[in-house]
């Protein structure tokens, strides 16, 4: 079953909401331990920071430690109940690797996915075949990637797409990426088609940017691949998540979100249309 919201974010919506109920009652992270018998303070840090799945026992107790008012404790405890959702659901899934794990969950609650990407096929248009390949690359600096799971881990991602609730999803493909090149030919042609069909669902659009098409009045256009995600809920945070070759850097704060979004808008202004982008790239097919 899909997730109505993304537990990683409702992790660092819970971090953020009990960061300041806590400052409000003017305590310090080693007072409410010493309050609640914690060993350390590492526990309530790592909660605040979003960087655990709360229990929702400790979350009573900080609750009862910061004195909530009811109606207020009742919308923190729905929120740490989606935070805390467990792994139960992953197993629809498959496998996945922490990396896959966090787009993931951004995409299963997320209202809106922006994608740019200026090498190869995003992971949420990818064949199994395309698939497969990437993770097989992937593996030349993680040999303990699990190539079958992770590759069916990724195209049961897509799901998301098809969903009767799913997100509206962008994606901005650098030309440099429809060269296909390494790929051998005949996934090359499955995965155009791919595109083509992925294209045309209402949920979902594609734009190709030109070689050599200024954005926002430069003809440099951005190298790292980066994906903004919206949620229904408009106090979640929207965040930015940058590719990186081993850890990826993901963003909430809302400065770092906004300039992204720029660019973001300024990569659409410059890109072809949907409709340009469907041409073009059924024009590939027929090349073929």
């Amino acid at each position: 079953m899909p997730l109505p919201t993304s537990p990683v974010i409702r992790r660092a919506r819970l971090g953020a909401e009990l960061r300041q109920l806590r400052r409000q009652a003017a305590l310090t992270l080693d007072q409410v331990c010493e309050r609640l018998g914690w060993a350390s303070t590492s526990k309530l840090s790592r909660i605040e920071l979003g960087q655990s799945r709360p229990d929702l026992a400790d979350v009573f107790d900080l609750l009862d430690v910061y004195e909530v008012p009811v109606a207020q404790r009742e919308a923190l405890i729905v929120i740490a109940r989606d935070a805390a959702t467990n792994r139960s659901w992953w197993k629809a899934l498959g496998e996945m690797g922490d990396r896959q794990r966090t787009y993931a969950e951004l995409e299963a609650g997320a209202a809106t996915i922006f994608e740019y990407q200026p090498a190869v096929v995003p992971g949420l248009l990818q064949t199994r075949g395309y698939a497969r390949l990437r993770v097989t690359a992937g593996r030349l600096l993680d040999p303990g990637i699990d190539v079958e799971a992770d590759t069916r881990a990724r195209s049961a991602r897509q799901d998301v797409l098809h969903r009767a609730d799913a997100p509206r999803y962008t994606a901005v493909l650098d030309e440099a990426v429809l060269t296909g090149a390494g790929v051998p030919a005949p996934v090359w042609r499955d995965q155009v088609r791919h595109l083509v069909t992925t294209a045309r669902r209402a949920n979902v659009t594609i734009r190709v940017l030109p070689r050599g098409v200024p954005v926002a009045g430069s003809v440099m256009h951005p190298l790292t691949p980066f994906s903004c995600y919206a949620f229904p809920d408009p106090a979640d945070p929207r965040t930015v998540v940058l590719e990186a070759l081993t850890t990826d850097l993901r963003l909430t704060a809302e400065p770092d979100v906004r300039r992204y979004e720029q660019l973001a808008g300024w990569l659409l202004d410059a890109a072809l249309s949907a409709a340009d982008t469907i041409e073009l790239l059924t024009g590939h097919v027929t090349e073929e």
